[in-house]
């Protein structure tokens, strides 16, 4: 394998987080892959996923919220509040896919 001079330190960089060499930790990565224990995304895509990650536990908080108001059967004034939390989560969400 050849790595420029910026993507072997970058490389040596992750093996010493990992406390490995680098060809040993290259070695790792590249059976990962090839195993299809690690799947590399773009950095785009890692950016939708991310945002779509967050919109999910955003939405979980509302949802849990939302139990929580109606417990009781009823459903107090904070109830707004939630739904515009709600529809602000959907729309980040609905924004990360386009």
């Amino acid at each position: 394998m050849a790595f420029s001079p910026a993507e072997l330190a970058v490389v040596r960089a992750a093996a010493a987080r990992e406390g490995m060499s680098a060809a040993g930790w290259v070695g790792q990565q590249v059976m990962a892959v090839a195993q299809h224990v690690l799947v590399p995304v773009s950095a785009d895509r890692a950016d939708v996923l991310r945002e779509l990650v967050k919109a999910r536990a955003g939405l979980r908080e509302i949802a849990v919220r939302l139990d929580a108001l109606g417990a009781d059967g009823t459903a107090p004034v904070g109830v707004e509040k939630v739904l515009a939390d709600a529809r602000a989560a959907v729309m980040r969400e609905r924004r990360a896919r386009t």
